[in-house]
């Protein structure tokens, strides 16, 4: 058994992207960590790299079971989970009524569900300890959404959602929750971990731009996703962490725009929604 000193990272979807990025991070920062993919078999590089501070597990978050399964092997090996990392997901392209209900109900799975089981499987043993965290990973998608990507936004509201009251719940027991909201980063999203729904030839115009601009962008975006993993590790530390940490430039645009015309919104109706109580009423 590992010593029980030592940090430990779990982290979903890891054999790619962020979760490659994560695993990298934690190593550099001496914690040791449990990968988790859907085919450990990928991972074997990453292993080889530290093999005495690595455990490769298989994890498909939409396995029943898996989760579990796969928190018991981590806890068997380094006899603590401090960092639950749900990085596990992929996107779709496509107008709401161009995704077919099995593709929209996958995506909740995967993206949502997917990041319930783990978080549920490793709870119970964060909160024996009193202390830990869980990095949700949603996307500037997680705050607004565009035409063409509403099935993906639903799924990373959803986590959102579910991440703002789980924090409320587990702040009692010293258990951190951090939303990361990313922009356009150099991974694998815009390239086989984004699906293309169906066309319907009336949404050419309002969607077609946006389909294009999904396929082209792979490998030509801005942001690094070593140094989201840094950021993450530095808003993990800090003694306030904050809920919400948006990465790039265009996320911190996005959300910054997004928000106030929220607040524009709000104003300009207020008057509105406050002349609705009920006549009388007091309290």
């Amino acid at each position: 058994m590992a010593d029980k000193g030592v940090p430990t990272w779990f982290i979903t979807g890891a054999s790619s992207g962020f979760g490659l990025a994560f695993a990298r991070e934690a190593l550099r920062r001496g914690a040791n960590v449990v990968a988790a993919a859907r085919s450990p078999a990928v991972l074997a590089d990453l292993v080889a790299s530290a093999p005495d501070r690595i455990l490769a597990v298989a994890l498909d978050v939409t396995d029943g079971g898996a989760a579990e399964k796969a928190v018991a092997a981590a806890l068997a090996r380094f006899a603590r989970i401090d960092v639950l990392v749900n990085n596990a997901g992929y996107g779709s392209v496509g107008a709401v009524e161009e995704t077919p209900e099995a593709e929209l109900r996958a995506q909740m799975e995967t993206n949502f569900f997917g990041a319930v089981a783990a978080t549920r499987a490793a709870l119970p043993h964060m909160r024996v300890r009193a202390r830990g965290a869980i990095v949700n990973v949603s996307s500037l998608g997680g705050q607004l959404s565009y035409a063409g990507f509403g099935a993906y936004s639903a799924s990373k509201f959803a986590l959102e959602g579910l991440s703002e009251a789980l924090a409320l719940e587990l702040a009692p027991f010293g258990i951190k929750v951090l939303i990361v909201e990313p922009g356009a980063f150099r991974t694998r999203f815009a390239g086989g971990a984004l699906r293309h729904m169906p066309t319907i030839d009336a949404y050419r115009d309002v969607v077609g731009a946006v389909r294009e601009f999904a396929k082209g962008m792979d490998g030509t975006q801005e942001g690094d996703p070593d140094k989201a993993a840094r950021a993450v590790a530095l808003a993990l530390e800090a003694e306030t962490t904050p809920l919400r940490l948006q990465l790039g430039a265009d996320s911190v645009a996005a959300v910054r725009g997004h928000a106030e015309r929220l607040l524009e919104d709000l104003a300009k109706w207020e008057r509105v929604a406050l002349d609705t109580r009920v006549e009388g009423a007091t309290g």
